[in-house]
């Protein structure tokens, strides 16, 4: 039986996952049109880098879990964000490194885009709406 907070909560975690992709498939379609499959390449590296960091951010602070994590908080938000951090800058080094995209401009469009999408967090999150 699942606790009411997790089920909430990984709703809200679906509602911004396909959001992310539907921004995502939304600049393929525009990479696409200006750059063909090059493009297509660079959105797809851009988009992953955003999304992996995020999905390990989702693991480290235990929303997926039906009994969450234990301990201070804030030392396990600091954490997670410390990793998630970490690994930004680890995908960038490698994605440069190993396969540097042929358009970077795609890359950070597509990068910016996915990690904004947060900011429709409130509006994927229906619910009791107080002015407190």
């Amino acid at each position: 039986m699942q606790r009411p907070e997790v089920r909430r909560r990984r709703t809200h975690l679906r509602r911004l996952v396909l959001a992310q992709l539907g921004v995502t498939s939304l600049a393929m379609v525009i990479a696409y049109l200006l750059a063909q499959s090059a493009g297509l390449k660079a959105v797809f590296m851009g988009a992953l880098v955003a999304f992996l960091p995020h999905l390990f951010f989702v693991y480290r602070m235990g929303w997926l879990r039906n009994s969450p994590a234990r301990g201070n908080r804030s030392v396990q938000l600091f954490r997670a964000e410390a990793g998630k951090f970490g690994l930004t800058v680890a995908l960038f080094v490698l994605v440069f490194v190993t396969a540097p995209p042929s358009n970077p401009a795609l890359f950070f469009y597509a990068y910016v885009a996915v990690v904004l999408t947060h900011w429709l967090t409130p509006w994927l999150m229906p619910g009791k709406r107080t002015n407190d």
